[in-house]
């Protein structure tokens, strides 16, 4: 490839002349005077899909990107295939966008797959998909390469309250304020909260989530927030400030579809009345940092947080869809029960198999210390082997022993009788001299190890 061609288009690339850098990528691709490296043909394409979002050409940037994704030697098709996610939402296309996000997700070599899964849920609630959006982001969430997991517990706790679970809805909020965030996503996420609270009959817990959410009074509250907010308030006066029975949430009249008067999401508008999240550049985010990403293409539609306003929203699951969810849990709790009660049984037929086998040695006469550590510390050490003779044996009879033995740091085991209850071991010691006595010791259990019942000299002639 020609390098130098390679960084002019980067350079334009990097001073926001999108058409100029594209021409000097697909110069690239052309100079047959500089033939490409595996997985260079890959690289060229996926920059020039990139220019070709810049250049808001979503259709053209897919034909460049799926170009990319077909180069096998390129070792960055994880990020092609999130643009091509991205580029397919910008087009509405979400089943397509979900498949791409899916293939980010599973490349290995891909280390954001946080993103893929953020872009897989906002898309699959595109498509009312509530349930599997929640996968999604609970995904996104618990990638320990995410380095804002506010957004995903956020969009986690929507998809709860779409699926009528506001107890895992306040659990998932919950654990977003854990994190560091922005004033503005702070005060959201308190609504959210306080009408999650709400749902759950935590009366006074969503008041103060609510007066939280406005304190610094740049946050109006939805109108459903505002009737939630309402409702507590009346509640806690009234001095009751736990409800057993769960509240539904705020729903529009007849049975349609929510609109913001029905808003779960806790989006809402800041005191100037403009949009509380502004439209940003959709493809400015990270170019610097990283030449393969790019912000939300239809983060205008979906809300910077991933929450639709208008008609076109995400909390419309369907009693089916909760029955499946349901399952789903559940069946994922049954794996790991029976994850758990495997391993709980082979522990305990370990456990078994150790004590049959240690009962058995034990049956067998072996013992710790055993007879022969026991009968080469006696000879060792006799004036100091007082410990090693058994209770039975008097302190007459032990000093009686003791001073038969010939004392020998190292003497010969040269036999071991044994059996449950008792042992004889025959010992041969060395003299200072050099000769040689020998010895029959009688041991008896004790406990798990032995003690010496009897020493005696021994003459092979009496066998």
């Amino acid at each position: 490839m020609n390098n130098q061609l390679f960084q002019q288009a980067r350079a334009a690339y990097a001073q926001k002349d999108f058409q100029g850098a594209l021409e000097a990528y697909q110069q690239c691709l052309q100079d047959e005077a500089s033939p490409l490296a595996p997985g260079e043909m890959g690289k060229l394409y996926h920059q020039m899909g990139n220019c070709l979002v810049k250049l808001k050409q979503p259709n053209e940037a897919i034909q460049a990107y799926g170009q990319a994704v077909a180069d096998e030697a390129y070792d960055a098709r994880g990020g092609v295939h999130y643009n091509l996610g991205m580029a397919y939402a910008a087009l509405h296309d979400y089943e397509d966008a979900v498949a791409n996000f899916e293939a980010a997700a599973s490349d290995a070599k891909y280390d954001s797959a946080y993103k893929a899964y953020t872009g897989m849920g906002n898309a699959l609630l595109k498509m009312g998909k509530s349930a599997e959006a929640g996968v999604a982001f609970r995904n996104a969430a618990l990638d320990e390469a995410n380095p804002d997991p506010t957004k995903a517990l956020l969009n986690l706790g929507v998809c709860f309250m779409a699926l009528n679970r506001a107890a895992d809805a306040v659990s998932s909020y919950e654990s977003a304020l854990q994190f560091d965030m922005q004033p503005e996503m702070r005060n959201r996420l308190y609504a959210n909260l306080g009408q999650a609270y709400v749902a759950t009959g935590q009366m006074q817990k969503a008041v103060n989530a609510f007066e939280e959410s406005i304190a610094d009074k740049t946050y109006f509250l939805s109108d459903s927030a505002s009737v939630d907010y309402q409702r507590a308030v009346a509640a806690v006066a009234q001095g009751t400030s736990e409800i057993t029975q769960v509240m539904a949430p705020v729903s529009v009249p007849g049975g349609a579809a929510p609109s913001d008067s029905a808003d779960l999401s806790g989006i809402d508008v800041a005191a100037d009345g403009s949009g509380m999240y502004a439209e940003q550049d959709p493809y400015a985010a990270q170019q610097a940092a990283d030449p393969y990403y790019y912000g939300d293409p239809y983060a205008a539609d979906a809300g910077q947080y991933g929450a639709a306003a208008g008609d076109d929203r995400f909390f419309s699951a369907s009693d089916e869809e909760l029955e499946q969810w349901s399952k789903g849990v559940a069946k994922r709790d049954r794996k790991r029960r029976n994850v758990g009660l495997k391993i709980f049984v082979v522990i305990i037929l370990l456990v078994v198999v150790a004590f049959g086998g240690a009962l058995f040695m034990y049956t067998q006469g072996w013992g710790y210390p055993s007879q022969d550590s026991v009968a080469t510390q006696l000879f060792a050490d006799p004036d100091n082997a007082s410990a090693l003779y058994s209770a039975e044996v008097s302190d007459t009879s032990a000093a009686s022993m003791t001073n038969s033995l010939v004392k020998d740091s190292a003497p010969s085991i040269n036999a071991v009788e044994k059996s449950m209850t008792d042992s004889t071991v025959y010992v041969t010691a060395e003299t200072d001299g050099g000769g040689q006595m020998q010895y029959k010791v009688s041991m008896v259990r004790d406990l798990i190890g032995w003690k010496v019942s009897n020493v005696e000299l021994y003459f092979p002639s009496q066998n």
